[in-house]
């Protein structure tokens, strides 16, 4: 069982919108940290902030492939988390938007 600090301080993370959003997009597929610029519409090194402390709390992996940076979701020992990005609204429709501009 997590500890109430633990959960304390993991929920923290996903009381900004920035965040919330970054997890919602990585619900639905791996992603690079331009794709998610070009989807939270802010600069590269906002974004790379909130993964940061993503990465720290422990909710993402990151993954280096050439010269990006690619991202996902670590929430195995979380599942909390998980059910509260299954009530998220589909940002699949965002992604797809992407199709043929992506940083590959």
């Amino acid at each position: 069982m997590t500890k109430v600090e633990d959960m304390l301080e993991t929920l923290k993370l996903l009381s900004d919108k920035s965040r919330l959003t970054i997890l919602a997009l990585l619900k639905e597929s791996e992603m690079c940290v331009c794709d998610i610029v070009d989807l939270l519409e802010t600069t590269q090194p906002n974004v790379s902030q909130h993964l940061k402390k993503l990465k720290t709390g422990g909710l993402i992996n990151e993954t280096k492939r050439r010269q990006w940076v690619y991202y996902s979701l670590n929430l195995e020992d979380k599942p909390y988390i998980k059910e509260i990005l299954d009530q998220l609204p589909s940002m699949k429709d965002r992604i797809d938007s992407l199709k043929g501009q992506s940083c590959d």
